[in-house]
């Protein structure tokens, strides 16, 4: 009741804040969609977006909860992987490498995503393990990042069902554009002395390159990125190195017809970590039996082309081949995948504010994996949607998929998801959105067939695994704000979300039919379709910025609060409510950034705090087991499962125009703080960057 009767004071009382006006000698230009001044600090709800349609919207238009990270968020904290920034977004959380929106995802071992990875509308999921290559992305090159939130599988298929991150790339303007940058640093002792294992402090460095130009109708992107990294735990380390080029060519005697090619090759060695030896003094040390370094290149090659009608149709048309190969230390863990996608789309803009989108895409992958065998699946799908304005206040939205999957050449599964939104412009800058939309995920072919060891733990296959389906709603208002210098905008969204036949990774007695006694050999976790669950909370967003004289000032932030229930325990019963909660969830997340910007300098800070994480496998806070697979994590548990606040700060100076000095800290209070079972956070670390642009 508190967070409706909140609601009902943005839609009714807070459009007071988004009219008011400050008195100055300058010529206020009002804009008649919004209602607000036209002002660099406004802009932000004239930003314009693509991934709530698949076509270019302003972000008040939306009828979904979406979140936009710009390049200057990534330059200005050396982001050399995207999960590094996405971490620091409001009601986003990465748990060991898997992302989770709004809690719509727990810790599945690495193996398939419900969250969908997209780079300039192309998926970039692995084949095998269904999950995002996160050190592989781009990250150099980015003009923003958006990230919706709840289901989006009838745009954008399996894999969609917890919501979308897509990146897009920067393309060159009328001026060439070249950015170097150089960074290093090192890993500070933690606060138990006992953690240390090292005689020389752990250190890390790298570089990053882009190059923009146009060439006549020829837009030619380079950019490139290496990175090294010793690692703040024993055997865990790092060495990667990647080339990326974007060609987008007009034709000048077809107007309207363009052709391009997206590519990006990336060689890497590594050692993953994944056991500690225990708690104490060996909790930054690897078990040794779970040690495999691996080698392996990565690559995309995506073709595409795209034609503009004379009477305002846009037929595109994108293919995609991905690979991944991976040589192990321990050969029994070699694969290699490639998937085959393409997509062609149709859109077609009518009068009166009508957009009407639809599509076909296939999507093909072939894994050949020693842990489980080879395999190949294939996704078939049509979509369409269509977007109307009714008058100049409601926007309408609404959309219909069919999917097929296929594996090993069989029928394996179908599916068809609906969803429909509306965004009603209320008054002045309110924005009131409501949404639904179903969504689905078919398991990943690592999730079905894989087994394995790994250290004391053993992963079962499960060939009877069904697709996992759902559905997210949600009822939101966007208010811009005017006060004083202040601009900006606050966004309050009530959600809910449902999972039936939802895939976990459960612990148990695996005996196959013909073994009759019990043996610890079949003892270990599997992927089973566990039931249904329902996640429900709100999340607060607030963005603005500032000038005071020469001083810009610039914060976002967003707290989340939900409420993740098990539905099949609940309906079981029990004394423990705690026990209903999902695992692997924070009920609380609080995330915010600020910077203040003055002539040559530059400081800025991120919080990013966490609630408790209420529960997790059961067989590791388990005194026997736990012991077993991770010695001395249920005490640890039971002694450090806490909150925690994660304080970041950096501090930058423009020598001259073209090169700024960066200094970073992250987790400046060196907190001692955990994720998954036996994965300890970072301690305190110090990067240097040296950044050039001209």
């Amino acid at each position: 009741m508190r967070l409706t009767a909140i609601l009902l004071f943005l839609v009714l009382v807070a459009p007071v804040f988004g009219q008011e006006k400050v008195a100055t000698k300058e010529k206020v230009v009002i804009d008649p969609k919004t209602g607000l001044p036209v002002t660099a600090g406004t802009k932000v709800l004239d930003e314009v977006v693509v991934s709530a349609g698949r076509f270019e919207q302003k972000l008040s238009d939306v009828t979904v909860s979406m979140e936009v990270v710009k390049a200057r968020q990534l330059s200005n904290q050396n982001i050399t992987s995207l999960d590094q920034i996405l971490e620091k977004t409001s009601g986003i959380n990465i748990l060991d490498g898997q992302p989770s929106i709004r809690g719509g995802s727990g810790y599945s071992y690495g193996a398939g995503s419900r969250v969908l990875m997209l780079v300039d509308d192309m998926p970039m999921i692995s084949g095998d393990a269904g999950d995002i290559k996160w050190n592989y992305l781009p990250v150099e090159n980015i003009n923003q990042v958006e990230v919706v939130k709840g289901a989006s599988s009838v745009l954008y298929g399996s894999s969609a069902l917890n919501g979308v991150i897509h990146l897009r790339n920067r393309f060159p303007g009328d001026k060439p554009e070249t950015e170097i940058t150089l960074f290093g640093g090192g890993y500070m002792n933690p606060q138990r002395k006992e953690l240390i294992w090292w005689d020389k402090t752990p250190v890390f460095g790298g570089a990053t390159f882009s190059h923009l130009q146009k060439f006549g109708n020829l837009d030619f992107m380079l950019s490139g990125n290496y990175f090294q990294d010793n690692g703040y735990r024993e055997k865990e380390w790092e060495k990667r190195g990647r080339v990326n080029l974007n060609l987008r060519y007009r034709f000048k005697k077809i107007p309207g017809l363009s052709a391009g090619l997206s590519s990006s090759i990336m060689f890497i060695n590594a050692s993953d970590f994944l056991l500690w030896q225990n708690a104490d003094s060996g909790a930054y040390r690897l078990n040794p039996v779970s040690y495999v370094p691996y080698s392996g290149v990565r690559y995309n090659v995506d073709p595409y082309l795209e034609y503009i009608t004379k009477h305002g149709g846009k037929h595109t048309l994108k293919t995609r081949i991905f690979t991944l190969g991976n040589v192990n230390a321990d050969s029994t863990k070699n694969s290699y995948s490639r998937t085959l996608y393409a997509d062609y789309r149709y859109q077609k803009n009518f009068t009166k504010g009508i957009i009407w989108s639809s599509g076909a895409s296939l999507t093909s992958s072939k894994v050949e994996a020693n842990f489980f065998a080879n395999h190949n699946s294939a996704n078939y799908a049509v979509y369409s949607q269509m977007d109307a304005r009714l008058g100049e206040k409601i926007k309408l939205s609404g959309g219909v998929r069919w999917e097929m999957n296929m594996l090993d050449g069989i029928f394996y599964n179908a599916q068809p998801v609906l969803r429909a939104g509306v965004n009603y412009h209320v008054a002045s800058a309110t924005f009131l959105r409501g949404s639904i939309g179903q969504g689905y995920r078919f398991p990943s072919l690592a999730e079905k067939y894989a087994s394995a060891e790994l250290g004391a733990l053993q992963i079962f296959p499960n060939h009877n695994l069904q697709p996992e389906k759902g559905w997210s709603t949600e009822i939101g208002v966007k208010q811009g704000i005017s006060l004083g210098k202040w601009k900006g905008f606050a966004d309050l969204a009530l959600f809910q979300t449902r999972y039936s036949e939802m895939i976990e990774y459960t612990f148990g007695m695996y005996l196959p039919d013909s073994i009759k006694v019990p043996s610890f050999k079949y003892l270990g976790f599997k992927a089973l379709n566990i039931g249904n669950a329902r996640i429900t909370g709100a999340e607060l967003t607030l963005s603005g910025e500032a000038t005071y004289g020469p001083v810009q000032l610039r914060i976002i932030s967003g707290y989340t609060y939900m409420q993740p229930i098990d539905l099949d325990k609940l309906a079981a019963g029990g004394t423990v409510p705690e026990a209903y909660i999902l695992k692997y969830r924070y009920k609380h997340s609080l995330k915010v950034d600020a910077e203040a910007e003055m002539d040559r300098f530059l400081i800025g800070a991120s919080f990013n705090y966490n609630s408790k994480m209420v529960n997790v496998d059961k067989v590791f806070t388990d005194s026997f087991t736990g012991n077993l697979f991770l010695p001395g994590y249920p005490d640890y548990r039971k002694n450090n499962n806490s909150a925690y606040l994660l304080i970041d700060v950096r501090f930058a100076v423009n020598i001259s125009k073209a090169i700024r000095i960066n200094l970073i800290a992250r987790n400046l209070l060196n907190k001692e703080y955990i994720g998954r079972p036996g994965d300890i956070g970072a301690p305190r670390n110090l990067t240097l960057q040296l950044r050039v642009k001209f």
